[in-house]
């Protein structure tokens, strides 16, 4: 415990890490409560699949420009900027009409409060390099929580009252996490880290190959993690034990809790595309225990152990490689990595399943993954050997930070909700994960 004790008596941490847990848990809802809100209009599946897929593609292309705005003007306009586009949003979409609420969903997507980049750009700023590791690897924990516990909470809440109220109490949770922050304003520079004029590079300079290349393989690990989540409702459907689906997806997330808190504490860290490639590969025969829930329980263990671990990595390794005053932009790429990974890998393995079987899903989706981490992984081996995978350089600013020596070694998950047309993992029947 004592690597966690310690980077949480940093000043600052214990405090966002709370923040960002109460704040992800109603981001981790909307996808739940939209789905049900649309069918409770009397729509089917595919008109809130459309409305899913709007804020999914919405989000992924506001992320960067949210997150350049911070580098440019700072957190607080980011933070009134989308606080108001929420309260708007959530306050109208219960009375909008279907067509309405499909456009609005674009933008309130686009303009959505990004609080998992916002929480891990704060790390950056507050954790020295020698503690990131386990700085980020509670932050993953924390994206695990808020996925156990904003999916179930809002189909509760949706079946004991209606999803129209519902939905006013998941946008009213949003505005109130963009309040809290707004209050607590958390840092997205170090002191030492503040830029100047001639600071600012073009995106050449930092957007490398290498970079590109960890965005690729974050993709790649949510698309694995988006598609193990729609198989595993598919293959308990198709056995008629569908009742065990939230006992087998709770098991998942407690391994995947357990192995973020083991990754924060080894000794060395492991390169988050290696993290990725293993993940896929170990995914490829999970189908094989598709005869009985505790079956697919058990291979899907290893899987679950692996989750955090790669979402951490990636974030972590992203962190270091970029400069601070590009880093709101650098995250907003990463979250959108981590979106399209799961806009990507739910209708993959849906479509795989429809073609093939249940059990097919864990394959395609295992091995294009680990194809995607094999593909890219040249990408850091080129700048230097594998160490440097797992601690990049930091790009220096224009007054470079005192780095403490590195210690001896670092959808669900993702942060990022799933788009609606797919099953969310909620303990009755997401992803982000993830996002």
């Amino acid at each position: 415990m004592k690597p966690y004790r310690d980077a949480l008596a940093l000043p600052g941490l214990r405090p966002l890490l709370l923040v960002a847990i109460l704040a992800r848990v109603p981001v981790a809802a909307t996808a739940v409560v939209m789905t049900l809100h649309v069918l409770d209009l009397g729509h089917r599946y595919f008109a809130a699949g459309l409305v899913g897929s709007a804020m999914t593609v919405g989000s992924a292309l506001g992320a960067p420009l949210l997150g350049r705005l911070v580098d440019r003007r700072g957190l607080r306009p980011m933070l009134l900027l989308t606080t108001a586009v929420s309260a708007l949003f959530w306050g109208t979409a219960p009375v909008l009409p279907y067509p309405v609420l499909l456009g609005a969903a674009f933008v309130g997507g686009l303009l959505t409060l990004p609080v998992f980049s916002v929480v891990r750009q704060s790390i950056a700023a507050l954790v020295p390099l020698a503690q990131r590791r386990q700085a980020y690897a509670l932050d993953s924990m924390s994206v695990e929580l808020s996925f156990m516990v904003g999916p179930a909470g809002a189909v509760a809440l949706a079946t004991s009252l209606s999803p129209t109220l519902t939905l006013y109490a998941v946008g009213g949770g949003i505005v109130l996490a963009g309040l809290t922050l707004l209050v607590l304003n958390p840092p997205t520079r170090a002191s030492d880290e503040e830029p100047t004029q001639a600071e600012k590079l073009p995106r050449r300079q930092w957007l490398t190959p290498r970079l590109i290349g960890l965005l690729t393989g974050g993709a790649a690990g949510t698309l694995v993690i988006a598609g193990i989540d729609v198989s595993v409702v598919a293959v308990l459907r198709d056995a008629g034990q569908v009742d065990w689906t939230g006992v087998v997806l709770a098991l998942w997330a407690a391994c995947s809790l357990i192995g973020g808190f083991i990754y924060g504490v080894l000794s060395r860290p492991v390169p988050s595309l290696i993290l990725t490639l293993v993940l896929g590969l170990i995914t490829i025969p999970v189908g094989l225990g598709s005869g009985q829930w505790w079956l697919l329980a058990l291979m899907l263990l290893p899987s679950g152990a692996l989750t955090a671990p790669t979402v951490a990595a990636t974030a972590d390794a992203v962190s270091r490689l970029v400069p601070a005053s590009v880093r709101g932009e650098a995250m907003g790429l990463h979250g959108s990595a981590m979106v399209m990974g799961v806009a990507a890998g739910a209708p993959l393995a849906g479509a795989v399943i429809d073609a093939t079987g249940p059990a097919w899903g864990f394959a395609a989706t295992g091995l294009l993954g680990a194809l995607i981490a094999l593909a890219v992984l040249p990408t850091q081996s080129s700048h230097r050997h594998s160490r440097a995978a797992a601690e990049p350089t930091v790009i220096p600013t224009a007054a470079p930070r005192s780095i403490p020596p590195p210690l001896d070694h670092r959808s669900r998950r993702a942060g990022v909700p799933l788009p609606t047309n797919t099953p969310e993992r909620a303990p009755d029947q997401p992803s982000n994960h993830t996002l």
